[in-house]
């Protein structure tokens, strides 16, 4: 049987925390090893625990969410960072993901839409909130497209995968989609983010959509 995803909830509101945990502990695949209550308890738990996955919020006392982010990361590297807040402005969007969040949604979100954001992040994938999405492409729209490399060649098969992540497909969907293994997925992503010279998904779905490889169905 395949171990559960280890989750450290960081919050400084128990009732967040209580009702976070309460549904994540129903799920068989996700197990909450730890809470806390503020930054520097969650750095110390990272240290301790090395979760799979914190759960990030960002305004709190003493150590915000951000620079907690980052002391997590330099704590424990395979640990990811998932932020989950109520504030959706540039000055805490791109601070959290510089400080090495790979995913970044709101508390609006549904419960079950929070579990699969923590398995896609266990498994190395990112969830942007649509609002944050959407600022994160108006950001890269305004970066150099020399250091994009749009002239960079995909093989016919690395483009559709391509065109499937930014369509907001996993690598398992990719997988089913083109009827092949997600071993080899993730093998043209690799291939696909050194080729671009992006660093993650996120990117490489900002980079179709701005080079005009998929467009918005009107």
């Amino acid at each position: 049987m395949t171990r559960p995803i280890t989750v450290l909830i960081v919050d400084d509101h128990e009732v967040v925390r209580s009702g976070v945990r309460a549904f994540l502990d129903a799920l068989p695949d996700i197990a909450v090893i730890g809470e806390a209550n503020s930054g520097e308890d969650a750095v110390e738990a990272a240290l301790e625990h090395a979760p799979d996955v914190v759960l990030m919020d960002l305004v709190m006392d003493q150590i915000d969410g951000v620079e907690a982010t980052r002391k997590v990361k330099n704590a424990s590297p395979r640990t990811q960072v998932v932020v989950l807040t109520s504030y959706h402005q540039d000055e805490f969007i791109f601070p959290a993901l510089q400080a090495g969040a790979i995913s970044y949604i709101l508390k609006d979100i549904q419960m079950d839409e929070l579990a699969d954001a923590i398995r896609r992040a266990a498994d190395g994938e990112a969830t942007l909130h649509p609002q944050v999405a959407s600022r994160v492409i108006q950001e890269i729209h305004g970066a150099k497209s020399e250091e994009l490399n749009p002239y960079t060649e995909l093989t016919d098969r690395e483009m559709e995968v391509l065109k499937l992540i930014a369509s907001g497909m996993s690598n398992s969907e990719i997988a089913d989609h083109l009827v092949i293994s997600e071993n080899t997925v993730k093998g043209h992503v690799s291939n696909i983010l050194s080729k671009l010279h992006l660093v993650d998904r996120t990117q490489a779905a900002v980079y179709a959509w701005q080079q005009g490889i998929v467009r918005r169905n009107r």
